[in-house]
């Protein structure tokens, strides 16, 4: 595989849209030559921590800068540090990248985006795309629980938000104040052959490395290598094993909220409350008392698997199951165990 087609590209010509003429120009910078673009929850973290420690590889020191995934900007997230709102912020966050590096890109959502493929193919056609993929029933349970903890979802229930999905769709039973109400719908997240091939029409699957969750957890180091080759750098590096993100349970919806809402201001009490706690202390100090509240008090390790739940889900998922086991000519029913369910 050569390294040729993984150069940087420069910005001029590539872009069509609104966003990308900014005063009639485009501006100048790095766009990344490869993309880790999910999904959420299988290891994409750790991945990227662990990409970020080799030489010959450049990534922002933010993961998730969303902007090549429109559905993400519709309303601004609680933590904005490291995204970005216009295409020169976004060229910035490479600006650091010394000469020969590979630049790379993480954000977990782009796989489960509609459009961030098509976004992607504008500002760096010869890009290279890294997809990790979970099985389904370990997905949907981890991204609710991740989602409830970043105050996305507020339905506890994983059966119940799935119930959920056709109201959502309708644009009822949408938590308040969450900032991405689409990512609600977990079916979307299962559409495994759907979302890969919207990047092999554009990339074409010899651009593409598609991952197993279950082989990244089995032997991280041997998965990192294989990335490692596919981005054309050496992979007898040394890069230590990581995990990263784990999954947590809410123990208290009410407290959850509460701590959110002095966060972010939600409501006159909490503004008056979080103006007051800013006038006395540093933002570092903030943010560190608030997490360790939530480690302490809010979050607790998740609890056992509805078995009756998983079972259903199995069922539902089984045709997402075997579609993609053929599409990577590889069987997935026995390593994910989806034999009797239907």
């Amino acid at each position: 595989m050569s390294a040729g087609g993984l150069r940087s590209r420069p910005l001029a010509g590539a872009q069509t849209d609104g966003r990308a003429r900014e005063g009639g120009g485009v501006p100048e910078g790095r766009m990344p030559d490869f993309f880790l673009v999910g999904q959420p929850k299988s290891g994409t973290t750790a991945l990227y921590e662990m990409l970020r420690e080799h030489p010959d590889i450049y990534m922002p020191p933010g993961k998730e800068p969303w902007y090549l995934a429109e559905e993400l900007l519709d309303r601004t997230p609680p933590r904005p540090e490291g995204t970005a709102s216009t295409l020169a912020e976004y060229a910035a966050l490479f600006a650091g990248a010394e000469p020969g590096q590979r630049v790379g890109e993480a954000s977990a959502l782009y796989l489960w985006s509609p459009t961030a493929a098509a976004r992607i193919a504008e500002v760096a056609p010869d890009a290279r795309i890294v997809a990790i993929l979970r099985e389904p029933v370990g997905l949907l349970r981890s991204l609710h629980l991740q989602f409830i903890e970043t105050y996305v979802e507020t339905e506890t229930d994983l059966r119940r938000a799935l119930e959920l999905e056709p109201a959502r769709r309708e644009g009822r039973e949408v938590p308040r104040h969450t900032y991405w109400p689409r990512t609600l719908l977990y079916s979307e997240h299962v559409a495994y052959v759907t979302q890969l091939r919207r990047y092999e029409e554009l990339f074409g699957p010899e651009r593409m490395l598609v991952l197993i969750y279950d082989d990244f957890r089995a032997d991280n180091e041997r998965t990192v290598r294989r990335v490692l080759r596919f981005l054309d750098v050496d992979d007898a590096v040394r890069i230590a094993p990581r995990y990263a993100n784990p999954s947590v349970e809410v123990r208290s919806g009410r407290l959850h909220a509460l701590l959110h809402a002095v966060s972010v201001g939600h409501g006159p009490l909490s503004r008056a409350a979080k103006t007051s706690i800013k006038a006395v202390t540093p933002a570092r100090l903030r943010r560190g008392a608030l997490r360790a509240a939530k480690d302490r008090v809010v979050y607790a390790p998740p609890g056992g698997t509805d078995e009756q739940l998983a079972r259903d889900l199995r069922a539902r998922y089984h045709h997402e199951v075997v579609a993609l086991g053929e599409h990577l000519g590889r069987d997935l029913l026995s390593l994910w165990g989806y034999g009797d369910e239907r």
